[in-house]
């Protein structure tokens, strides 16, 4: 059974669970963690030991050794429950308005300017309890995915289909599946000619599958690849061929074999990465200086960071500086794994 992957006898010790079919599987800070009944009922161990943007967003990082993994499991699990307490996730109390930025180089964050600017007509995105949605409206795309982490399984729930569909939403299938190439037929079917789709790294595969049917219908799709850590190479070099984003998360491989071919890399912690035409235009819906983003030279390299060298420019709601330069830049604080040679079976 597919659940089997994600924790060594999960397939038997939450069989039962299964069966009642009210089960979601998130990726966070390399673990894979399991929720039923709004509850946290499994999380496999981390192959993590730092990373700087789940130090920044959740302090209860700081200042954790990196050794002890049942300290940092404690943490996963006090992160998750709290999205569960504040904000319902994977339950009936799901909150799905949200429009405010929650950090700066977020996917939801990107397609909700992109969405108000009217730059696309539609997104394909993924909610807990619901899976594949398409929308056009703004503060659905920030309330279902600011503060979601890699959402790799999720199960129907009720009241959160609901809300959707009372805000116009389409759920693509009743069994909240996560197809998000079976999301943009719908939304090529529906009339929408210009989309936005995320994908998870983990399905990669999808991106192939969008860009035929972009083909075949003449429509034009923007693919964010998102959710990147512990992807295998395979992955990666379709994500390359057919992503216009992609955000490096705690993937080292990312940033050497995709960072290298970007023309421009936001942030220099955890790298988004543009690489096409049609990706800087995406970008430029995001920022208030829209001109300097359409005068980037595409066969150039550029990189925004906080760094006050370049020239300035507004993303979402933060100064920061473009300059030319050779991609991909490191960062001094960077992802760390406790073995390197783990990042392809993670």
């Amino acid at each position: 059974m597919r659940f089997a992957v994600f924790g060594k006898n999960c397939d038997l010790k939450y069989r039962n669970i299964m069966d009642r079919r009210d089960i979601h599987v998130l990726k966070y800070f390399s673990s894979y963690v399991s929720v039923s009944d709004g509850k946290v009922i499994n999380i496999t161990d981390p192959t993590l030991t730092y990373c700087p943007l789940a130090e920044h967003l959740y302090k209860d990082f700081r200042g954790k050794s990196h050794s002890d993994k049942d300290a940092i499991k404690n943490v996963i699990k006090m992160a998750i429950e709290s999205k569960i307490k504040d904000y319902g996730f994977f339950t009936d109390e799901r909150k799905i308005l949200f429009n405010d930025v929650a950090i700066p180089y977020g996917a939801s964050e990107m397609i909700s300017f992109s969405l108000r600017k009217k730059v696309i007509d539609a997104a394909v995105v993924v909610c807990d309890g619901a899976g594949t949605v398409i929308t056009d409206k703004p503060k659905i795309v920030q309330g279902i995915g600011a503060r979601m982490n890699s959402l790799l399984m999720t199960s129907p729930v009720k009241g959160i289909i609901k809300k959707l569909k009372s805000f116009g939403c389409q759920v693509v299938f009743e069994n909240a599946l996560i197809d998000q190439a079976r999301g943009v037929q719908e939304a090529v079917r529906a009339g929408y000619k210009t989309i936005v789709v995320s994908v998870c790294g983990h399905s990669a595969e999808n991106l192939k599958a969008i860009r035929s049917i972009e083909k075949e219908y003449d429509v034009s799709v923007i693919t964010l690849a998102v959710c990147t850590t512990g992807i295998t190479k395979d992955k990666i070099n379709i994500i390359r061929d057919h992503a216009d984003l992609v955000w490096s998360c705690a993937s080292s491989d990312v940033r050497r074999i995709i960072g290298s071919l970007a023309i421009l890399q936001l942030s220099r912690q955890i790298p988004v990465f543009v690489l096409t035409e049609k990706g800087l235009d995406f970008v430029a819906a995001y920022s208030r200086n829209k001109e300097i983003i359409d005068d980037l030279d595409s066969k150039k390299q550029y990189l925004a960071s906080n760094e006050p060298s370049g020239q300035p420019v507004y993303l979402g709601n933060f100064k920061v500086f473009i300059r030319e330069c050779k991609l991909p830049v490191n960062a001094r604080k960077e992802p760390i794994f406790e073995d390197k040679n783990e990042y392809a079976s993670v």
